[in-house]
């Protein structure tokens, strides 16, 4: 198979951490437990089909709603641009959340399937990185 012992990995760390950032993933078997070892390239390369749909709605009031498809968050902003920069602020603060109290949400059925999400928008180096994950379309209210 695929795994390396954990008895091995301990006696070669530095090889096996070179190996890892260098060739390819592994994963570490230890008793009845697997680890899988990456580098964060690799984790990308691996979540980058990990993105979002949006849905924009233009409100009677003039201002605009956007509710993301993948994961439960709408905001409601004065223009596009607003409501954007809010919904990425929102999303930021979810995966933060979620990673944070991991246990509490990556054990609630309805909120497993988002852990790739999450990992996507977290490894994102900023706030600009995350909205280009966002894909827009039109709705109609």
């Amino acid at each position: 198979m695929f795994t390396v012992n954990a008895t091995d990995v301990r006696k070669e760390w530095a090889d096996f951490i070179n190996s890892v950032v260098r060739e390819k993933p592994k994963i570490i078997k230890r008793t009845r437990d697997y680890v899988f070892v990456s580098n964060i390239d690799m984790i990308k390369e691996m979540l980058k089909a990990y993105t979002f749909t949006a849905n924009v709605l233009n409100e009677d009031d003039g201002t605009v709603t956007i509710s993301l498809n993948e994961i439960d968050i709408v905001v409601n902003g004065k223009d596009e641009d607003e409501a954007l920069n809010l919904l990425v602020d929102d999303m930021i603060e979810y995966a933060e959340d979620f990673y944070n109290d991991f246990q509490y949400w990556y054990s609630a059925p309805n909120r497993r399937e988002h852990l790739p999400y999450v990992l996507n928008i977290l490894l994102q180096d900023n706030s600009e990185g995350v909205k280009k994950l966002i894909k827009c379309q039109r709705g109609k209210n």
